[in-house]
């Protein structure tokens, strides 16, 4: 399964359940975006030849950053550019998600494992503003 969480038009997370399972290879991201999301299922045998990344340069405005979740529950709190609060998803072991736009928070609901790529190098206190949560009798979690 795959969901899109968008507000407006504005595509703010690509979530890729654990139980999605294709042939081939499916991106789940624009050309634009400068993090790039993919699933891969080859079968036994399938060669991918050698080859080297040429370097080429870009600009990233924004970072993007996907996590994979390997055990544990984490609820996802998702908010526009003007921080208000919009609703909020329950990631489990297995699943993956790429947050591309707007704020976001996060309370782990068990005890969480989880793998972050983003773009760096980490710039500190200038990578991100910090704001106030949303009050957790007013979540909206959808499943």
């Amino acid at each position: 399964m795959i969901e899109r969480i968008k507000h407006r038009d504005q595509l703010l997370a690509v979530i890729i359940r654990r139980d999605f399972s294709e042939p081939g290879i499916q991106f789940f991201t624009p050309d634009d975006f400068s993090q790039q999301l993919a699933y891969m299922r080859h079968p036994a045998g399938k060669e991918i030849p050698p080859h080297l990344h040429n370097p080429v340069p870009r600009q990233v405005h924004f970072t993007q950053e996907v996590l994979f979740i390997k055990r544990g529950r984490l609820r996802i709190d998702f908010y526009d550019d003007a921080r208000e609060y919009l609703e909020s998803r329950i990631l489990e072991g297995g699943d993956t998600i790429l947050l591309a736009t707007g704020g976001h928070g996060f309370e782990a609901l068990a005890e969480l494992e989880m793998i972050e790529v983003k773009q760096g190098p980490f710039a500190g206190d200038k990578d991100k503003t910090r704001f106030e949560a949303v009050d957790k009798n007013k979540l909206r979690v959808e499943k």
